[in-house]
């Protein structure tokens, strides 16, 4: 399990990502759950930082295993320098696991089922998938089924905004997918950045939230989306209603 985030080195630059506010900010990140969220606004890092320790923990930063990854054939070199400064610790890293990130999930599906990694409809010996491989699917569909697939182990899952690909029913049923992983796998272990209210309910999680400039723990009532969100539910119209005059 990872317990701690932290710098190898502290590096002597202000560029890019070192400019982040929240990274230029970090100390040591203490991991106390076997859930852990990443929340805050775009921009503020969560989604960089988790890509840091992706490519840390030797996941392509496009997604995938440490056995099996996606490099993009222009891939991205900016978190490169973060994720080799950062120091991660673990009490028991079993070096299993996976990297999904939704917005670059078509991506690694296709490359997946061009080397037979996961069934595709011209492949029926691979590995099951029903009778429809990834690009048989939607999007939201292949994205979950992956999800089952591969988060089936002890390992350290780390997951990009993946409400981006999934409607509200199946964002309930990823929190069932995790509470069997969490159960079956002693040292199992997710890391999310999510904007999702559905998700960040799930219980005992740690929320980090990287507003304001520096990275803290903050309890699930007092997140914005939580809070917007509820607001929009409970009180549609006058919200919609004060949202567009301030728009005058």
């Amino acid at each position: 399990m990872l317990k701690s985030i932290g710098w190898k080195y502290r590096p002597q630059t202000y560029e890019y990502p070192f400019s982040v506010p929240t990274i230029a900010s970090l100390d040591e990140l203490k991991l106390k759950s076997r859930v852990c969220f990443f929340v805050g606004e775009n921009g503020s890092g969560k989604s960089t930082l988790l890509e840091a320790i992706a490519a840390n923990y030797g996941f392509a930063r496009e997604g995938g295993s440490r056995n099996f990854a996606f490099q993009e054939e222009r891939e991205r070199n900016d978190v490169n320098p973060l994720a080799d400064a950062l120091r991660l610790g673990y009490d028991d890293k079993t070096g299993n696991g996976f990297f999904l990130r939704a917005e670059s999930f078509f991506n690694l599906a296709t490359l997946m089922e061009e080397l037979g990694a996961v069934r595709s409809s011209s492949r029926p010996q691979a590995l099951g998938l029903g009778n429809r491989g990834f690009h048989d699917m939607s999007h939201g569909e292949s994205f979950f089924t992956l999800m089952e697939t591969r988060m089936r182990e002890n390992g350290l899952f780390l997951l990009d905004e993946p409400e981006a690909a999934l409607s509200p029913q199946r964002q309930l049923a990823m929190l069932v997918l995790m509470q069997d992983v969490l159960k079956s796998h002693g040292s199992a272990q997710f890391l999310i950045s999510t904007h999702s209210p559905i998700l960040l309910g799930f219980p005992g999680a740690q929320i980090l939230s990287f507003d304001g400039g520096r990275i803290h723990q903050v309890d699930y009532e007092d997140i914005p989306a939580v809070q917007i969100t509820r607001r929009f539910m409970t009180h549609r119209e006058s919200f919609l209603r004060d949202l567009f005059a301030d728009e005058k």
